[in-house]
């Protein structure tokens, strides 16, 4: 990659990182079946982006990404309260949080793009990422987090696995699954915040999601899946955001997202463990094994006449 500027391979490596803990993070995501949880906080995110740079003035990058991470948290706890407090049920309250947050967050952008400077600013990148326009100290910043996130799933992975698939076993053992939920959240948080300006709030939650559903296709086991989902995350980070500096001015966020999309289909026909191509094979080798064992007791009982 020596053609690459050396800003260039920062982003590279930020991408790569980015996409391995949303990876992972998805994998947990997919366990707590709430993968469109991630979908709903992503746009929750962007009315606080949007007021960190009001209240910043300028394009402060921590301040607009505490103001999205608080945002967010916002919207996962109206998701909670609607459910809780009403008859509308989970998913129909995302919809409701998503929808109400993103249109705010436009209407907001609406006004800081016609403030002093606004035009200039970039926020128009949080839609739809643009990883080019991040300056060294961005980079550096987004990296660290995305290192605190993979090591927080690495450190606690036998209490991440006791509390998806045995939390009466886990509870009996004096882990907090409460807790657990609470860091689950947070981590959600922390990758849409880290992730919305090279990928952008609309399409963060598809690298979230894309590579966790890809990697089931391979393996039954949580370790494995894991592993297999950082490494489809890690590979369309950094391939969309290499892709997506061949044009002057292109997004981000698409390339990243089409690239995870093109493992998808990769997984969904030649997956080891689900493939449907591989499932036709295995179906059509217990089929022919099965005539061939009815051909020979034919020719056994032939044999006997």
């Amino acid at each position: 990659m020596s053609w690459l500027s050396y800003n260039a391979q920062w982003v590279l490596l930020s991408t790569l990182l980015l996409g391995m803990a949303a990876g992972v993070v998805g994998v947990l995501s997919y366990w707590k079946r709430q993968s469109l949880m991630s979908d709903t906080l992503s746009h929750a995110a962007l009315p606080g982006v949007v007021l960190g740079f009001i209240a910043a003035g300028s394009k402060q990058l921590p301040i607009m990404l505490l103001g999205a991470a608080i945002s967010a948290l916002i919207g996962a706890g109206l998701v909670q309260w609607i459910r809780s407090s009403s008859r509308v049920k989970e998913d129909a309250a995302m919809g409701i949080v998503l929808s109400v947050f993103f249109g705010l967050g436009i209407m907001l952008l609406t006004y800081a793009n016609r403030m002093p400077g606004g035009g200039q600013s970039g926020l128009d990148h949080f839609i739809f990422g643009q990883a080019a326009s991040m300056l060294r100290s961005d980079v550096i910043l987004l990296t660290v987090l995305a290192v605190i996130v993979l090591l927080l799933v690495l450190v606690l992975f036998k209490e991440w696995k006791l509390a998806l698939f045995d939390a009466s076993f886990a509870r009996g053992l004096g882990l907090s699954v409460n807790a657990m939920n609470g860091l689950y959240t947070a981590l959600l948080v922390l990758v849409i915040v880290i992730g919305i300006q090279a990928v952008g709030v609309i399409l963060i939650a598809a690298l979230m999601i894309i590579p966790a559903v890809s990697a089931r296709y391979w393996t039954d086991s949580f370790g494995k899946m894991v592993m297999l989902s950082a490494c489809f995350g890690g590979g369309a980070g950094m391939s969309g955001t290499l892709l997506s500096t061949f044009g002057k001015g292109w997004p981000t966020g698409p390339f990243i997202v089409i690239t995870a999309a093109a493992m998808f289909i990769v997984s969904l026909l030649l997956g080891s463990s689900k493939g449907l191509l591989v499932i036709a094979y295995q179906r059509k080798r217990a089929q022919l094994r099965k005539e061939n064992s009815l051909q020979a007791g034919q020719v056994v009982e032939g044999g006997r006449g």
